[in-house]
């Protein structure tokens, strides 16, 4: 894991550890105990937003090691944002079962540097349809708080793929349809009315999301893309 990704993730950590000391002072300063029949309901639904920053793994190609122009060819990371509705169905007291269907906006770096020290920047913006299934593992409810852990799948269409893209001034082709493991934890903090539970998540996608076409140089040196995501989200539920 890189400089960047690990700066990201300490920067929600710290958010998600300010929120959590603030919201656990509400919900414990008047020792009432919240929506006490929450966690007997078969199913509930609620909205989740937030933030995100992606960036791909690299696999250079066999061109690329006896290429004589470019040095190398780096990832970076983007920020982006999502916002989407979700459904928890009730498994059992401590396993929900969770769909979080969402439109998420990315952006992606590759920076290519040539020999002559030059660089050039490619920015891959998307925008997706996720639609991820997890497994939801809680602990049990200390008063008005609560702790649990999230781990599952998600299958993402780009919509705004440049894959059968015609434009002469394209630097990479990427494939719109990713298939990402995810996991990640969170913090729910219940409120007379409703919940807030801020988490964070990480992503590794498994197909090679690179579009190749011979027409294009950069695209020659690449073999193998694969997308990383760090989502930071927070979750309103009723």
């Amino acid at each position: 894991m890189n400089k960047g990704s690990q700066y990201h993730i300490k920067w929600a950590t710290l958010l998600i550890l300010c929120i959590s000391i603030s919201n656990a002072v509400f919900a414990r300063r008047d020792g009432v105990m919240n929506m006490e029949d929450h966690d007997q309901k078969r199913y509930y639904f609620g909205l989740s937003f937030g933030m995100n920053t992606s960036a791909f793994k690299i696999r250079p190609s066999a061109a690329f090691t006896m290429d004589d122009s470019i040095k190398s060819i780096q990832p970076g990371w983007g920020p982006g944002f999502h916002i989407g509705l979700m459904g928890s169905l009730r498994l059992s007291k401590f396993i929900d079962l969770r769909f979080v269907p969402k439109i998420a906006f990315a952006e992606k770096r590759l920076t290519a540097t040539m020999r002559s020290n030059t660089e050039e920047t490619n920015t891959i913006e998307s925008i997706y349809t996720q639609l991820p299934l997890q497994l939801k593992f809680k602990s049990d409810r200390m008063q008005n708080f609560r702790f649990y852990g999230l781990m599952g799948g998600r299958f993402d269409y780009d919509l705004s793929s440049n894959a059968r893209s015609r434009r002469s001034n394209e630097l990479i082709r990427v494939k719109p349809i990713d298939i990402s493991a995810e996991i990640g934890f969170g913090l729910e903090f219940y409120y007379p009315n409703f919940m807030i539970a801020p988490e964070i998540k990480i992503s590794q996608g498994f197909l090679n999301t690179h579009f190749p076409d011979n027409t294009i140089y950069l695209s020659n040196m690449v073999d193998r893309m694969n997308t990383r995501m760090i989502t930071f989200s927070i979750q309103i539920q009723g």
